[in-house]
């Protein structure tokens, strides 16, 4: 065996040998044994552990021989069972793979790998855009808004008096008419003649009432306010403002039914309701209505002859609840007016038109299978997101679209519970409720409530699912130009804002203590910021504010759009101008970060590769030449210029086979060729690896390398000798390329003094004769001997300037060379003239 491993040893070196002949090191010529003696360490260390590992092998053998029966004995994996694991392990890693993205992966040096985890990463994203989109488009359509605008024009809009609606409700007398004029006549008159059998009230002809109205009481105590000691002889009651330390809940009137007795939010399964001067609790004085019209009638007259409404009254509900069965929407009616302890009525309406039974038609089951797939894609988000949180840890956080993607699960998370809870409650109410009867009130005010809650929370999780396509479209300059802006200008956005902020509270602050007793806008300082906003966007309404104070309202407003429209907002929008020009001029001179034309013409390529389609250029090829006889280059060149092939390959062919250069292929070597084709066209089947025209250009001398060519082809790869060898190579090639570098950089500093040499010479000549012709009153004889002394002198400091620059050609000494040159310029003027005969 080490016979062997020696034989190998030696034909190993021999062939290394062999394959450095010819090769040029400029280097040296101890660079190349340099190689080999490592090359021959390394083989013999690698002997070394393939000899160990055999006898630890045989040491293995002999003991599982010796060993005696009836001892475990740890056996090593048979072949099925090493494909087993292999298998399991390649199922792992594909498991693996399904959350690979670019914060999991390490694809900064792979752009190919980054490209393609990036459009994996976007498939599935958009994949789980569509599915979000049919869960929230699925439980709305537009006939809510109709059927919104059906009851709103039915019970608000309709009048009770002269020119006068439930918004116009001024007066406890005022309500009283409404709930006898428009309510009664809303809610028990409209109905087609076969539904006069109906037990329930038939609403706008198609709407069904579930169960019956309920009209709740909310009062404060008599002494849930202090007079002043001045008035208290004047004035001996005083109901304050909601609170519900101040809500009276003794009995009062004829105290002979729940219209006069209190009771509690638990007692009548009550929701707060968020009014217009306070919240209101669930409790109260109620009356449920009939489900006739007449004893309806009867019972709000008897509310109103007993004094139902009266001064310690703050707030009066009119619940009911409709269902449209054609298009499956339920309206929960609110109507509120309130009794403020200012005097007068402050009505209000809601209207919740909801789908709270969701899986009726076909296309809600759609809708729920969607709401399922919904729910695996959070799950895998959540993993995805633990994988990334894992490998990056802290790093993790401070990236905006990290804290997005938990922002999305967050959300998402509380959508499902919503959706859980409403279908809960929604059963619970439904079954309970409205099947009990038609005689009993059926409140569905909570649960519309959290139907609403999940309706806004699902539109704000759509809203960042479609701001987050912007992680994923940064492949292209013109995409990315809006979120490069956003990031760059992002600080001095920071610090106009704040500047911005101050500016506006402080006009805001001064428009509600000028206007805010006088000017609905103004009322309240939210509503005063409001304002403000809408006075620069040019919806304002001057009239009101010069009412209010004829010198102070216009000198505010004039103030507020100078400095808030004219200075602040031009701010904002040069600092927006100038960051976005500064990131397209980076722009076009970057280039995109993701080339997917290059990505996709090499998937391409590879799919022609699989589908053995490429065999077709050789082909295309041999049919250009109709037989065995003679081919005309011109005719045969227009041929192939027409199937598509470059000039290039054109002509590399045609100087390969054209041996006598005659642009006339004979048929010799038409057959010459037609022979290649044909082999071309045997390894294109095998390997399809070739490539038409390309092919007929190689060489056939460099038969190894073929070959090694096609071992990598068919999953051989590359043996250790044959990568030693081409590393080898490498080394040498870059010595060499370095070495040339170096020279010709040493000649370019040569050439840059000499072109700096000559430049000063000239400047010195054109000195010298300047100065002599510009002497006048000399004779010619001096002129002569004073040019020769002058010239005499500038060869002497050329020569002594040669030769102190000329042995170092480095950059660095030239550079020193050509400072000193400067500075051994004389920079006195030339020596007089020698006073002449003449003077």
């Amino acid at each position: 065996m080490s016979g062997e491993r020696s034989s190998k040893t030696t034909s190993q070196n021999s062939w290394e040998a062999d394959d450095d002949v010819g090769m040029v090191n400029p280097s040296g010529p101890q660079e190349p044994v340099i190689h080999r003696e490592d090359e021959i360490e390394e083989q013999q260390n690698e002997d070394e552990e393939e000899e160990d590992f055999e006898e630890e092998e045989d040491d293995e053998v002999s003991r599982t021989q010796s060993q005696p029966v009836g001892v475990e004995e740890v056996q090593v994996a048979s072949p099925d069972e090493s494909r087993c694991l292999h298998c399991c392990h390649k199922v792992l890693r594909g498991i693996r793979a399904l959350w690979a993205t670019r914060e999991t992966e390490d694809t900064k040096e792979n752009r190919e790998l980054h490209v393609k985890t990036t459009l994996r990463e976007l498939c599935v994203f958009i994949v789980f855009l569509v599915v979000l989109c049919i869960v929230a488009f699925g439980m709305t359509t537009t006939m809510t808004y109709y059927y919104t605008s059906a009851v709103t024009e039915l019970f608000i809009q309709e009048p009770f008096a002269p020119s006068s609606t439930f918004a116009d409700i001024g007066n406890a007398e005022d309500w009283y008419q409404y709930a006898l004029g428009p309510l009664m006549k809303g809610l028990y008159k409209k109905m087609w003649p076969d539904q006069k059998n109906q037990t329930n009230g038939i609403v706008l002809f198609d709407s069904m009432l579930l169960g019956v109205p309920r009209l709740r009481l909310i009062r404060v105590r008599n002494d849930s306010c202090e007079v002043h000691e001045d008035f208290r002889n004047l004035i001996t009651t005083c109901y304050g403002v909601y609170s519900p330390e101040n809500e009276d809940t003794r009995p009062f009137g004829p105290m002979n039914g729940t219209a006069w007795t209190y009771q509690t939010d638990t007692e009548l399964d009550g929701f707060k309701h968020w009014g217009e001067f306070g919240v209101y609790g669930g409790g109260g004085y109620v009356q449920d209505l009939s489900a006739d019209e007449a004893t309806s009638r009867l019972w709000i007259e008897s509310l109103r002859d007993n004094g139902w409404l009266e001064r310690g009254t703050r707030a009066v509900f009119i619940d009911f609840n409709l269902y449209n069965a054609n298009i499956n929407l339920f309206c929960v009616v609110r109507l509120l007016c309130e009794f403020p302890a200012t005097g007068g009525v402050i009505p209000s309406w809601t209207l919740r038109t909801v789908k709270l039974i969701r899986y009726v038609s076909t296309f809600d089951e759609v809708v729920m299978a969607c709401e399922c797939i919904f729910v695996l894609f959070i799950a895998y988000y959540i993993v995805e997101e633990a994988l990334e949180i894992k490998r990056h840890r802290w790093r993790y956080f401070p990236s905006f679209w990290s804290i997005l993607d938990l922002l999305i699960i967050v959300i998402s998370i509380c959508c499902i519970s919503f959706n859980i809870f409403r279908t809960i409650m929604v059963n619970k109410d439904i079954e309970s409720k409205v099947n009990e009867g038609a005689g009993k009130f059926v409140d569905l005010d909570e649960v519309s409530y959290w139907q609403l809650v999940f309706n806004y929370t699902l539109a704000i999780t759509v809203f960042l699912a479609w701001v987050k396509l912007f992680k994923f479209i940064s492949f292209n300059k013109t995409m990315t130009q809006l979120s490069m802006t956003l990031g760059a200008c992002a600080k001095d956005l920071v610090g106009y804002s704040v500047m911005f902020f101050m500016v506006f509270v402080a006009f805001a602050q001064l428009g509600y203590l000028l206007f805010g007793s006088e000017v609905e806008d103004y009322a309240k300082f939210e509503t005063c910021i409001f304002s403000q906003f809408r006075i620069l966007l040019g919806d304002f309404n001057f009239d009101d504010l010069e009412k209010a104070n004829r010198i102070l309202g216009p000198v505010y407003f004039v103030l507020f759009v100078f400095f808030m429209f004219f200075i602040l907002m031009n701010m904002f929008l040069a600092i927006i101008i100038d960051t976005y020009s500064e990131v397209k001029a980076e722009l076009s001179h970057r280039k995109n970060d993701f080339e997917m034309t290059d990505y996709f013409k090499r998937g391409y390529q590879k799919m022609l590769d699989k589908l053995n389609l490429r065999r077709k250029k050789a082909v295309t090829v041999q049919k250009s030449m109709s037989s065995n006889k003679r081919v005309d280059y011109h005719e045969w060149h227009k041929d192939l210029k027409r199937r598509g092939y470059a000039e290039a390959e054109i002509v590399a062919v045609c100087s390969k086979y054209d041996l006598d250069k005659g642009h006339v292929l004979t048929a010799a070597e038409v057959r010459k060729m037609q022979a290649d084709l044909d082999r071309k066209k045997r390894t294109s089947d095998n390997n399809h690896d070739k490539d038409g025209l390309d092919s007929l250009d190689d060489s056939d001398e460099d038969t190894s390398s073929v070959k090694s060519s096609l071992r990598r082809m068919s999953g051989g790869g590359v043996s250790h000798e044959e990568f030693s060898v081409l590393q080898r190579r490498v080394d040498r090639m870059e010595h060499s390329i370095g070495s040339i570098v170096s020279k010709i950089d040493a000649v370019l500093v040569k050439l840059e003094n000499m072109e700096m040499g000559r430049a000063k010479r000239r400047e010195d000549l054109t000195r010298l004769l300047d100065s002599i012709a510009e002497s006048e009153g000399i004779t010619d004889e001096s002129k002569q001997h004073y040019m020769e002394r002058l010239v005499r002198d500038e060869l002497e400091r050329w020569d002594s300037e040669s030769c102190i620059s000329g042995f170092d050609p480095s950059p660095a000494s030239s550079s020193s060379g050509r400072g000193s040159g400067r500075e051994r310029r004389p920079t006195s003027n030339p020596p007089e003239y020698p006073p002449s005969n003449h003077s």
